[in-house]
């Protein structure tokens, strides 16, 4: 337990990689602050490098979907018993569950009751499906930090503290040059060619993503490689197992004509550098929209993942740059509409109509300068003054 000379003790948990940037931004915010504090929990790579200490691997977390998540159900339970307890018997004054709410609102619920301060770093989508879950998240959480302005009217309205903090990621939004000094810096591991065509491939960052959508992004390289000799394909690999699958399929023979290249992270450049992105459903779109990078979106899951998900849907949007928008700026296409056929056809009318990718990347422009704030400062000023409770009460 935390006794008054021991240091500070903070809690993160983090189910995945865009909540371990979160978390680093949070860190590197609090660290002028908190200088001797310990940020323990559950920690990606970009935390870690910062100190956080990860008692679980993050990589347990990555789970998506109602029927994928299932089978992970009793192990995912074990884990959060496991976290919860070592919270408490570490002394942890707060504890910030980071994205991941399937996870971290149950956890935070839990805390809350035994008396620890807890945070919601990212509102869970309440604006696009199941609203009834704002009360619940409101029983967990002493406050929610909300990356999108629409986002807190609707705890507002129940009473719920929450602070908008902006995206982290609007700090590093394309300008106008961003395309030829990404292609630049890329010109060493890819080959791009004077203005040949650049399609970016990111088929998300989960197990069950990798395995729904790598051979539908390969083989719609395969037809728009047919239609566009010239193309490039990038590919930012965000993990050992996303490369295994690719590589999988380039030694099956089904990308052997086609000039793909395969590149650990640089995902921020790759999407500067494309004309065209083929996104699947996530943060990556968001990630797309803040390097103007025109795209379509597109997403397959289990059926009863999307049957459930439909049934719960309130908005017609599924894509964050839409949603931000309120229209669809990017095309969508979701479950059977995805095919290869199709977005091949939708990447290739993208890159022909070069108006069209004009006034989607000024729209994205215009977008991030309105998530553009420090987030990182934003979000420490709301955990120390969360901390200001917890010593109040002490």
């Amino acid at each position: 337990m935390n006794n008054a000379s021991s240091p500070l003790k903070i809690g993160l948990v983090a189910g995945e990689a865009s909540g371990d940037k979160l978390g680093a931004a949070l860190i590197e915010a609090l660290r002028p602050h908190l200088p001797e504090a310990r940020f323990v929990g559950i920690a990606g790579p970009r935390m870690q490098a910062l100190g956080a200490e990860s008692w679980f691997p993050m990589e347990r977390l990555s789970v998506h979907g109602f029927v994928d998540v299932i089978g992970h159900l009793p192990g995912l339970w074990r884990l959060r018993k496991a976290l919860i307890q070592r919270m408490q018997d570490e002394g942890v004054a707060l504890c910030v569950g980071i994205d991941a709410p399937d996870f971290t609102l149950g956890m935070e619920r839990a805390l809350k009751q035994a008396g620890m301060r807890t945070i919601h770093f990212v509102s869970p989508s309440v604006w696009a499906w199941r609203r009834g879950r704002i009360p619940k998240i409101g029983a967990s959480t002493h406050r929610v930090l909300a990356l999108f302005p629409f986002e807190p009217p609707l705890y507002e309205a129940h009473g719920i503290p929450v602070t908008y903090v902006g995206h982290p990621a609007a700090q590093r939004a394309a300008d106008e040059g961003s395309r030829a000094r990404a292609r630049a810096a890329l010109q060493v591991v890819a080959d791009l060619q004077g203005d040949a065509p650049v399609f970016a491939l990111l088929p998300g960052s989960r197990m069950s993503e990798l395995k729904h959508h790598t051979v539908l992004l390969v083989e719609a390289a395969q037809r728009i490689w047919q239609a566009l000799p010239e193309a490039r394909f990038l590919a930012p690999m965000v993990s050992p197992a996303a490369r295994a699958y690719f590589e999988a399929l380039r030694a099956a023979g089904t990308s052997a004509d086609v000039s793909l290249t395969l590149i650990d992270g640089r995902a921020e450049e790759i999407l500067q550098a494309a004309d065209v992105g083929l996104v699947a459903s996530g943060t990556a779109t968001l990630e797309a929209a803040l390097a103007r990078c025109p795209h379509l979106i597109f997403y397959r899951s289990s059926a009863l993942t999307v049957w459930i998900v439909k049934k719960m849907l309130e908005v017609p949007w599924v894509g964050l740059p839409n949603v931000l928008a309120q229209r669809f700026i990017a095309p969508e296409l979701m479950q059977e509409a995805a095919t290869p056929e199709a977005l091949a056809d939708e990447a290739l009318a993208l890159y022909r109509d070069a108006p069209r990718r004009r006034e989607i990347e000024a729209a994205f422009a215009d977008m991030a300068q309105t998530l553009k704030i420090n987030t990182g400062a934003r979000a420490a000023a709301a955990v120390l003054e969360e901390l200001a409770n917890v010593q109040t009460k002490q």
